[in-house]
């Protein structure tokens, strides 16, 4: 882990848990345009199927990536088997798998071209060794977070449900398109 993109060490791998500067998930959320979901679900009451939904109403452009679902279709969107079967380059991977999948997920997404930005990991999933791997090939890497908690939590949106978001702000969010859409990139 470079010390640029994460503060503290540890979580699924021993050590401590991670901190990310909030300017880095943000800077990250609001580039990002096209994500590849690894590990999508169909099933409604899937954490992967919620978080791609809450995405795609944020306008990002979500793939779901899921080889038991290759060619269905999730929330409208088509489901590829792997990464080098996406026709359209990807500014992040998000990866709904254990921690044990990641580093054939990182060494696969090493192999596309153009190279996405961001190797992002969900909570509970960690793998040291392939973010270093990632890092070091010029990626960045956050792991043991959700996008659509971040997002929530950047945007202010959590804070309506009276969670504490850690960010403390006197200006009025900016509503984007679509419903409840106070964002990180209103011009979505």
């Amino acid at each position: 882990m470079t010390s640029e993109t994460s503060i503290g060490q540890g979580g699924a791998n021993g050590a401590g848990p991670l901190a990310y500067p909030d300017a880095l998930i943000r800077k990250i959320l609001s580039e990002t345009k096209t994500i590849a979901m690894v590990g999508a679900s169909a099933k409604e009451i899937r954490p992967s199927y919620f978080v791609l939904k809450y995405l795609l109403a944020k306008g990002f452009d979500v793939i779901p990536v899921n080889p038991g679902l290759a060619g269905k279709e999730i929330l409208g969107r088509t489901v590829y088997a792997d990464l080098r079967s996406i026709p359209v380059p990807i500014d992040m991977v998000d990866v709904f798998r254990a921690s044990d999948a990641v580093p054939g997920i990182v060494e696969e997404a090493l192999g596309l071209d153009p190279l996405p930005k961001v190797i992002w990991t969900q909570l509970t999933v960690r793998n040291d060794e392939a973010a270093a791997k990632a890092e070091a090939a010029g990626l960045t890497v956050i792991m043991d977070r959700c996008p659509k908690i971040e997002y929530g939590r950047l945007s202010g949106e959590i804070g309506w449900n009276g969670v504490n978001s850690r960010v403390l702000s006197s200006r009025k969010p900016k509503l984007g398109k679509g419903y409840q859409s106070f964002g990180l990139n209103t011009r979505r």
